[in-house]
């Protein structure tokens, strides 16, 4: 495993079992939350958690499904709101700033640090919410991190998050069904060494957002959610994958293996994957 510089003191999450204590119940009496794969999370080490993000409850929905503590990287905006500033640091959220700089560093240096720990850490490929409901194309982040780290890569598919809060909503409906779906790890440890391989890269996240795609059920678009599509029909229309053609694919889009396209703002999963 790559060496990184040793985080003495935790910066992010000293509330966790106090949110985890009062959040976890409730949680599970205001949705029926139903979690399958467990058995594919390490009871202990690290490992990278892959979701996809269709809806703000995604990240502590997930927090609550798991046996173990996950730190999370978020958009720095966070941290302007007072209802979030404090609440989101507390419970494990390393916020980045998407425009870049030493906070991003700082930011990624932390990430690193924790997965040094031996603990999970969880990132969102697409990098934001999908707006459409429809599976984005991932940022090559997390691999690159899985490279460095020699940290396993699980895929994790939300099903029902959209329904109880889509991206626009102010609050979530209660009582509403929704599933944790977790896959099986996936080890890049044969591939350490290789982390500015950007075709290497590419193919592990598209791997990454193919089994995204089975566990979550959702359509897929080889285009990333934070800019304009690129492909489009002679209609202009862009070019979405139904389950079934992603399927023919191996859930490999159309121009899986170029180069990574600049985002007119940088997610935090693009932070990652453009960091070295």
């Amino acid at each position: 495993m790559a060496h990184w510089p040793h985080m003495a003191d935790r910066q992010h999450g000293n509330m966790y079992p106090v949110a985890r204590a009062i959040l976890g119940p409730i949680s599970k009496f205001a949705w029926r939350i139903h979690t399958t794969g467990l058995e594919h999370v390490p009871s202990s080490g690290p490992a990278i958690l892959a979701p996809n993000h269709v809806s703000f409850l995604d990240s502590p929905l997930l927090m609550f499904s798991l046996p173990r503590r996950i730190t999370y990287v978020g958009k720095a905006e966070y941290m302007d709101d007072w209802k979030t500033k404090y609440l989101f640091p507390a419970v494990g959220m390393i916020p980045i700033d998407r425009g870049g700089g030493s906070a991003s560093q700082r930011a990624l240096d932390a990430a690193a640090g924790v997965l040094e720990r031996g603990e999970l850490f969880g990132i969102f490929p697409e990098g934001t919410r999908s707006r459409d409901g429809i599976l984005h194309r991932g940022h090559t982040g997390p691999a690159r991190l899985a490279l460095r780290t020699g940290a396993p890569i699980i895929p994790v598919g939300m099903k029902g998050t959209r329904d109880i809060q889509p991206p626009d909503a102010k609050m979530p409906k209660i009582f509403q069904p929704c599933e944790v779906n977790i896959g099986k790890p996936i080890d890049v440890s044969r591939h350490q060494g290789h982390a500015n391989d950007r075709l290497l890269l590419r193919q592990i996240i598209d791997e990454v957002m193919y089994e995204i795609r089975e566990l979550s059920g959702q359509d897929y678009v080889d285009e990333y959610a934070t800019k304009k599509p690129e492909g489009y029909d002679a209609a202009g229309d862009s070019k979405v994958l139904t389950a079934e053609e992603a399927t023919a694919s191996n859930g490999h889009g159309t121009n899986g293996d170029g180069p990574e396209a600049e985002s007119p703002k940088r997610s935090s999963a693009d932070v990652l994957a453009k960091w070295s």
